[in-house]
């Protein structure tokens, strides 16, 4: 489980967020239950990870970087997986 006191926005991830659907109460569900499929402890500003959720039975990653002294949420972008690009399970990348 990640704890957001804030959830903010890039302009990016409120592009995809409107192109694809997806509601603030959708990412806010994936950040607080989703499952991390990566870690990337190394991004900059913040860490970030890749997570996957549910919502409405569909499969969605989100890319969200956290302030950890501020315990302040940052969505980079929210998309629904392919099955191009990922396994079943949406956890696994396929093989290039």
């Amino acid at each position: 489980m990640l704890s957001c006191t804030s959830i903010s926005y890039t302009g990016h991830a409120l592009r995809r967020m409107f192109e694809r659907g997806l509601l603030e109460e959708d990412i806010a569900a994936v950040i607080k239950s989703g499952e991390i499929v990566m870690d990337y402890p190394d991004d900059r500003p913040y860490p970030s990870q890749l997570r996957l959720g549910w919502v409405h039975q569909k499969a969605v990653h989100i890319v969200v970087s956290r302030d950890i002294q501020r315990r302040a949420c940052y969505v980079i972008t929210a998309y629904y997986p392919s099955l191009e690009i990922w396994h079943d399970d949406f956890k696994i990348r396929r093989q290039k």
